[in-house]
């Protein structure tokens, strides 16, 4: 079997869910140090942003016809997100104070 020829999981909305969710969450992570050279300087928040609110955009077009299993999921996925999101943020803005520190 060819790598062409991998079979794909069955389209669910679980599968879109944790699709988007770890699009953002590979926009969040902060590269590592050794990186190759034309790796970011830190995590994407404008790409991290536009997955979480399109998860969002879910959550507000889907309210009410969701099993409960597939509303705590997105629910909780949200809400991970946007937590992950503002710890980033914050950890962005305090490097870019300490950065612009000695400079004074």
């Amino acid at each position: 079997m060819s790598e062409r020829e991998v079979p794909l999981p069955p389209p669910s909305f679980e599968f879109l869910v944790l699709s988007l969710r770890l699009q953002a969450e590979a926009q969040l992570i902060e590269p590592k140090e050794g990186a190759s050279e034309g790796a970011e300087s830190g995590p994407d928040l404008r790409l991290a942003r536009h997955f979480i609110d399109l998860l969002a955009m879910l959550q507000d077009k889907t309210k009410g016809n969701l099993s409960l299993e597939e509303q705590r999921l997105l629910d909780n996925t949200v809400t991970e997100l946007r937590f992950r999101y503002l710890h980033a943020f914050e950890a962005a803005q305090k490097k870019a104070a300490q950065a612009s520190a000695p400079n004074e």
